[in-house]
């Protein structure tokens, strides 16, 4: 199983590309580098996916019920701009465009481990993240989110 540790910067060059940090390329598994896709993120980033964390989503995805309607407006959300990417020879992938926009991706980035996948942000947008949620509101968030509430009651 992929699993990502690390929070680095990059720029996006004029032509869209971006330098995937050596840190992440070390943590991928031998031979699997090469090939990802990038999808919206559940924020206004962009996450990319090495394709051996991809196929699980999408084969689940692909089991949903398709006569529920918000499984139809979940896919459609979800998959709609997922596109594959590869790694060029120098390490760096090459951003969709409509992608760009939708992250509102300026020259200056900010690459996050997510788990299994690499979370992609406008570096003002994730100061502006941090900067938005205290102390006090994490530690809350994080004391529900590892200790919620027994549903034994």
């Amino acid at each position: 199983m992929i699993s990502f540790l690390g929070e680095y910067e990059s720029t996006i060059d004029a032509k869209g590309r971006f330098l995937l940090p050596a840190a992440f390329k070390k943590q991928l598994p031998n031979g699997d580098g090469a090939q990802f896709v990038i999808n919206r993120g559940f924020e206004k980033c962009l996450t990319l996916y090495p394709v051996q964390s991809w196929e699980p989503i999408f084969a689940k995805i692909s089991t949903l019920n398709d006569f529920d309607p918000n499984v139809r407006a979940f896919r459609r959300y979800f998959l709609n701009g997922a596109s594959p990417i590869e790694m060029d020879s120098a390490g760096r992938l090459l951003l969709p465009k409509n992608l760009v926009g939708y992250a509102s991706l300026a020259k200056d980035i900010v690459l996050v481990s997510a788990l299994n996948k690499i979370e992609i942000w406008d570096k003002k947008l994730y100061d502006q993240f941090f900067d938005s949620v205290t102390d006090e509101a994490f530690s809350k968030i994080a004391n529900e989110v590892m200790n919620p509430p027994s549903s034994n009651g």
